[in-house]
């Protein structure tokens, strides 16, 4: 009768089936290493490439997991238990593991395990690991999404920082927008000025400018930051599902309507709500969205209710928006509701000068996601003068892509011209002369002046320039190499000292 009173740990392991653990508990705590390094190899073989931690990582925070959990389940101690393996999920998180990755990892150990020990405990031990393995799951899954929360509203207020203490002038990236050019500075503006009210707005540009991007920022930048943000590609859904996707229905409005379901809109209640591709949306439901705009309200499918809501909405056309109401893609009424706060999206022809901080940027980016060896260090003169003298008429998206081609192609650490799509690295595609860049900007000092600026902005600070900068530490690094920082070099008639902390 004891054993039934005993407590239970998340419903699935009693203090007294412990004791069944114990052999188990200490032939792994013996083994440690052998565990350890069956643990990862199973981890590398299931996720080669793809994997979120090195092996150093992997060691040292998994490491500490498996003994975390040997030690304290040996004790019977579950408050240290759940206090260690909560330190583990918060270092995941900052990681940036995906959580799927860790549940996977989770049963690896088991079988880790098994293989280790294959005759040292009976089969009922292994089943209690099974248990305390979903335990240190739950543990895990508490820690690692409030910590990744707690992460995200510090970058947003990492960047809010940014912002406030950086003129306009000095800013390079802003809310994940690159670029430095008069068109892009503008834009930082007025996403400022957006930001601080609480109205519609509708943001215009071609595909691949980051509308999306423009969008977010002005969810960040405002005093609602911490609601949340949806976005719906109006052009990725059927007409006749986008009026359910925005205002909900109720349970039997429809066949397959089995409960209710809330809707976009009440979900983005006291957020932003984030339209991507408004002129796809028929004429029916652009009506509804209208109401819905002015009312501040919204009536589910199959409801006979108005439900009060305050959701933000975000709108965006690749379309010119006086073209779409002529040819019946835009009602008008809605085009003069949604046009209180119009933003334009600069193609990336018109900010070519932006190219070589948006080179960094995704170079950047694509080392940390494709974890590819040798990293790339950085991109071949011809290649960098051919992606400045080049249209784009897929805008930044189609930039992207083309490094990211690069990443698969390159052979050695650097991006050289044959690395580059067809049309870059043959030359096919000459931009208009309008929009050529000035032949007396020298790329390499234009970009020294940046680190410069912003090594003096942040007083020397490495890690704070490259935050400012948009690139990786590592990154800094080579370009602080590459451009001599820290050696003296010419000046006018004179000479100078770069120096750095």
């Amino acid at each position: 009768m004891g054993s039934i009173v005993e407590p239970v740990y998340f419903g699935l392991v009693w203090k007294h089936e412990l004791e069944l653990l114990k052999p188990l508990l200490e032939a792994v705590s013996g083994n440690r290493d052998a565990v350890l390094a069956e643990w990862w190899e199973l981890y590398s073989l299931h996720f080669g490439d793809r994997r979120a931690l090195s092996r150093a990582e992997f060691f040292r925070i998994h490491g500490a997991d498996l003994d975390a959990t040997v030690s304290t389940l040996k004790r019977e101690a579950f408050a240290e238990f759940v206090t260690a393996i909560r330190t583990i999920g918060e270092q995941l998180a900052e990681k940036q593991v995906p959580f799927g990755e860790i549940v996977a990892s989770m049963h690896l150990l088991e079988e880790a395990a098994i293989r280790t020990f294959p005759k040292t405990a009976e089969l009922s031990a292994y089943r209690l690991f099974d248990k305390v393995s979903h335990c240190r799951t739950a543990v895990l899954a508490e820690s690692y999404f409030k910590s990744s929360s707690a992460l995200n509203v510090a970058r947003v207020e990492d960047l809010e920082r940014e912002a406030a203490q950086l003129p306009v002038q000095a800013r390079t990236s802003f809310h994940g927008l690159v670029g430095v050019t008069p068109a892009m500075r503008a834009l930082y503006e007025r996403i400022e000025a957006v930001a601080g009210v609480r109205s519609t707005v509708l943001i215009v540009g071609e595909s691949g400018t980051g509308k999306e991007l423009i969008a977010r920022a002005i969810h960040e930048r405002s005093r609602t930051r911490h609601a949340p943000f949806i976005a719906l590609n109006c052009a990725a859904l059927p007409r006749e599902l986008i009026e359910s996707e925005l205002f909900g229905y109720s349970r039997g409005a429809f066949s397959g309507a089995t409960g209710e379901y809330l809707g976009l809109f009440r979900a983005a209640d006291r957020g932003t709500l984030f339209l991507d591709e408004i002129t796809e949306m028929s004429a029916a439901t652009q009506s509804k969205l209208l109401r819905a705009l002015q009312e501040h309200t919204v009536r589910p499918i199959g409801s006979t209710r108005e439900i009060r809501v305050d959701t933000r909405v975000i709108a965006s056309t690749n379309r010119d928006p006086a073209e779409a109401v002529r040819e019946g893609h835009l009602r008008e009424d809605l085009y003069y509701r949604l046009g209180v706060n119009i933003l334009r999206a600069p193609p990336l022809r018109e900010r070519l000068a932006d190219i070589p901080l948006l080179v960094d940027h995704f170079v950047s980016l694509f080392n940390e996601k494709l974890s590819r060896m040798p990293p790339i260090s950085g991109v071949e003169a011809p290649a960098l003068e051919a992606m400045s003298n080049y249209g784009w008429p897929g805008n930044v998206r189609e930039l992207s892509n083309a490094v990211e081609q690069a990443f698969t192609f390159c052979q050695s650490d650097t991006i050289a011209l044959n690395d580059l799509p067809a049309a870059l690295s043959e030359r096919r595609a000459a931009i208009p002369k309008s929009h050529e860049p000035e032949s007396t900007l020298d790329m390499g000092e234009y970009q020294r002046g940046l680190i410069e600026r912003a090594l003096l902005r942040t007083g020397g600070n490495k890690l704070k320039a490259a935050q400012l900068l948009g690139i990786s530490r590592k990154g800094l690094y080579d370009k602080l190499k590459r451009y001599g920082f820290g050696s003296e070099r010419k000046s006018g008639s004179g000479r100078s000292r770069s120096t750095v902390k």
